[in-house]
């Protein structure tokens, strides 16, 4: 199974959390899917620091890469 990209990620949990909202869903299951979409949030998030880190990298001339705003 192909890993789902950061949009599909996201519209998932927004599913859930408005399943979760309307408030009639069982217990059981709205534990299940408060457990799943913690764990999409957690995805969320690690996949936008790595995108954060990424962005804020300069390649030089030499092909080196240095952080941005680092005045290198």
């Amino acid at each position: 199974m192909a890993e789902k990209t950061f949009e599909e990620n996201l519209a998932t949990l927004e599913k859930i959390v408005s399943e979760l909202e309307k408030g009639d869903v069982p217990l059981e299951e709205a534990l299940k899917q408060f457990e799943i979409g913690i764990k999409i949030s957690q995805d969320l998030q690690k996949t936008l620091q790595n995108a954060e880190t990424n962005l804020a990298k300069i390649v030089n001339e030499d092909g080196s890469i240095s952080n941005f705003g680092n005045g290198e």
